[in-house]
């Protein structure tokens, strides 16, 4: 069963796939949320809201920054579901929960970070801030390569990169390319934003995700999170950025059993 909506005031694309309690998926940047269609079979028993982020996909840009994408994509989707985020996803769905903490029922974050960039002051790990700069400058040359080039970035570390970053370029390039406007807010989003003195508020049960290999969200974060009894973090031995793709049956046996504990 399948279904797509685009009715929101926003423009914002929404596919929804399945019946059962509401999830929403938000995928990272550069990317659109095709590349979930891996999980579609394995989540059919939930009514799945895939969502393009602003200006990703089929989506229309939001303009603003991440609180304005947070007010548009929870204005576009039912209450009380369970948001999950993968990497960028994952940022705004932590927002998201702490914007709206009435209106969403669980947290699930995938490689997400609640501050991507590095902060030597703090010996914070994360991304180089060269790195993000240099995308920043290559949006405007060539957009294709620069997402190509961040696509194997994600990859990075699995056994099975070379296949990964076919998947992942395949299932993405079946949609148009970002609005590089919103590869802008998105880089910035990744470059500025800081949610960590926030995350205590969080009271949500709260699912993290990591990739041992990953090389955007190092290992040494979850160290570093906050922790309570509502937190599980699971940390994928083998699996890089993209833990959904390269690890799929291991990602589904952490996933699939905390989402029927939150929704029975």
């Amino acid at each position: 069963m399948s279904q797509v909506t685009s009715t929101n005031h926003a423009n914002l694309h929404i596919e929804i796939r399945g019946q059962g309690p509401d999830l929403v998926m938000l995928h990272g940047w550069g990317v659109n949320s095709a590349v979930f269609t891996p999980l579609h079979e394995s989540l059919s028993q939930y009514r799945v809201h895939y969502v393009d982020l602003p200006g990703f996909g089929h989506s229309q840009m939001v303009e603003g920054d991440l609180l304005a994408w947070v007010d548009a994509l929870v204005a576009a989707l039912p209450e009380h579901a369970i948001w999950a985020g993968w990497s960028l996803g994952g940022l705004v769905a932590t927002q998201a929960a702490l914007s709206y903490p009435q209106k969403i029922k669980g947290l699930i974050t995938i490689a997400s970070s609640p501050c991507f960039m590095a902060r030597e002051d703090e010996a914070w790990p994360g991304i180089p801030p060269q790195v993000l700069s240099q995308f920043s400058e290559q949006l405007g040359q060539n957009l294709p390569k620069t997402i190509e080039r961040f696509l194997a970035i994600q990859a990075m570390g699995s056994e099975t990169a070379k296949e990964d970053i076919k998947r992942l370029r395949d299932l993405v390039l079946a949609r148009p390319l970002p609005d590089a406007r919103a590869l802008t807010q998105g880089l910035s989003m990744l470059t500025d934003i800081d949610l960590r003195p926030q995350l205590t508020e969080l009271q949500q049960p709260w699912l993290r995700i990591w990739g041992r290999l990953d090389g955007l969200v190092p290992k040494r974060v979850q160290p570093k999170m906050p922790i309570s009894p509502q937190i599980e973090d699971v940390m994928l031995a083998k699996a890089s950025h993209a833990p959904f793709i390269s690890h799929q049956q291991e990602f589904l046996q952490v996933f699939m059993p905390w989402l029927a504990l939150q929704t029975r």
